[in-house]
């Protein structure tokens, strides 16, 4: 089955309840968070996750997954600024059909602190490699 890669800039309390979920879900939503929000490239974010999750979190990550393409072709692309600012509005409702096509895990693939180095990188995240837990 053809599948897309989504990246999904996060904090730790999202984080954490990706880890409560075994890397294969994504945890229901606020009532004030109506929208899910993947994007579609890893720089976008990468910019989220250091300049706004940092800043507002204490800590930003930036998660990589697969999704069965067929199923995504029900979101239209949306573009949320410039050319490459390109995102998925999955409704709040709809997130648990979502998270049913998810093919494997979501990984860890960069993180940002503020008191150390602008980003680590995921070999220190065992969680995040193909052999953690």
């Amino acid at each position: 089955m053809p599948t897309t890669t989504l990246w999904r800039p996060t904090g730790p309390a999202e984080l954490d309840l990706v880890r409560a979920l075994d890397w294969r879900a994504w945890p229901p939503r606020l009532p004030e968070q109506p929208i899910f929000y993947p994007v579609l490239n890893e720089d976008y974010a990468i910019r989220i996750a250091r300049d706004w999750n940092v800043k507002h979190d204490g800590a930003g990550f930036v998660t990589r997954f697969e999704v069965d393409s067929a199923f995504l072709a029900r979101y239209p692309v949306q573009q949320a600024g410039g050319e490459t600012i390109l995102e998925l509005w999955v409704p709040a409702e709809e997130l648990d059909e979502f998270n049913r096509h998810i093919v494997g895990r979501i990984e860890v693939v960069r993180e940002f602190h503020p008191e150390s180095h602008p980003e680590s990188h995921p070999e220190s995240h065992p969680e995040s490699r193909p052999d953690g837990p």
